[in-house]
Order: C-alpha cells, then structure tokens, then sequence
C-alpha cells in the first residue's frame, strides 16, 4: 500500500494529482490549521488575457483564532460565486474543452455549501473523476487520526496498513525521514516537473490549476500529468 497525503486545497494544481496517481490512497489532511495568511486553501490560479487570474473563496475568519480546516465556513454575503463562473466562462469561452466540463462546474458553484471543505471536496472529486485517477480519497477526520508532522504521517500510514509514504522533496525538512523508516514505512520522493501543454493567452505560466489544463487538453491531461 502506497500512501501520500495532501491539505485539501482549492481548484488543486497538476502536482496535487501526480502524487494522487502513483499512490493507492491519498489522505486529504482536514483536520490540520487552516494556514494563517495567504493559502491554497480557499485560492488558486486560472489565466486570462492579462495573465494570472487568482480565485479566491471567501471564508469567516474575524474573530475566531486558529481554525481546523474542516471547521472553516464560507462567507457568502458576496456573489463570489457568479464572479467566479463569469471569470471561467469569459477566460475560457475559446478554450476546446469548456463545454465538456462548464456544466459539472456550475452544477458545484450552485450547491448551498456551508464549509470550505465540502466545495474543496467537490472539486477534488470532480477532477479525479476527469482525469480517470483511481486511487482512493481519505479524510483525515474520518479515519480519525492525529498528531503533527512526522507522528501524523506515521500514524497515517499505520491506519492503512501502509508500507511507503510519496511525497515531494520539499516535505523532506518537515520531516523525521528516519523515524518514519524506523516504524516500518519506506519514504520515496518523487521527482515532478511541472508539464508545459497548450495554453490560452500568451506565455505560459506554470502551476495553475489543473483545471487550466483540463479546459485546455480535455482527456489528454492524464497522459500529461503522468509524463512529469
């Protein structure tokens, strides 16, 4: 069993998927800190004709200290949402896959969602779905597990019995190497190089998204990912 985990984040970028697909389960970590600051967790990246186009979920944060990303609710006093359909309906209206996946993506933003992690959610599945990834989902707080950083993984991979842990090399000064491979558990780092694909509006800027890509590349985004 090959385990990997990952912060559910919004709209994930094609990395997020990479490890997805070269492992048996990925463990979406809700019940970690909802980062102080700027996150992925309620922002991400498209493009339009002036080059980044940032999403951003707008969530309570006033008044209620440190949050578990599970526990963060969205502020809907806004229409984030409409600005959010328009901006992907006008960035991607020349885009070759936009009428394959617009009416899934409308059909998420129109749902009465109440937490962070349950349109995180939607569109992980909604992605994983598309790019035919059939490794597992777990959340953290339904498998029930705790503890930080390297006694988190540790207990992550004990839980489901696995015997390798993928992450990136970036994990590794966050972690314990050592002391995860002492309780059993092999620690592999995957090499990833973010895929160059065809792109709408000039020069291509790397890591968006992977919903850029799939608007783009339709079926293909698989093979795309993959080949990093």
């Amino acid at each position: 069993m090959v385990v990997t985990t990952h912060q559910p984040i919004f709209l994930p970028w094609p990395g997020f998927f990479f490890k997805a697909l070269n492992s048996d389960c990925m463990v979406l970590l809700d019940d970690v800190q909802f980062p102080r600051g700027h996150g992925w967790v309620n922002r991400n990246r498209l493009k339009n004709e002036k080059g980044e186009l940032w999403l951003t979920v707008p969530v309570w944060k006033k008044g209620r200290g440190l949050q578990i990303i599970r526990n963060v609710e969205i502020c809907n006093e806004t229409n984030w949402k409409r600005k959010h359909i328009q901006s992907i309906r006008q960035s991607y209206a020349r885009a070759p896959y936009l009428k394959d996946f617009l009416p899934v993506i409308e059909s998420i933003y129109e749902k009465n969602i109440r937490f962070l992690i349950e349109l995180n959610l939607d569109i992980i599945n909604f992605l994983w779905d598309a790019l035919s990834i059939n490794s597992k989902i777990c959340l953290q707080s339904e498998l029930g597990i705790t503890g930080k950083g390297t006694e988190l993984i540790i207990n992550a991979c004990r839980h489901l019995n696995a015997d390798t842990y993928i992450a990136f090399p970036i994990a590794a000064k966050h972690l314990d190497i050592s002391r995860i491979e002492q309780a059993g558990i092999k620690v592999v780092f995957l090499s990833f190089n973010p895929p160059v694909y065809p792109q709408l509006w000039g020069e291509f800027i790397y890591n968006l998204s992977t919903l850029d890509m799939l608007l783009n590349c339709g079926e293909k985004s698989r093979e795309i990912i993959l080949s990093c």
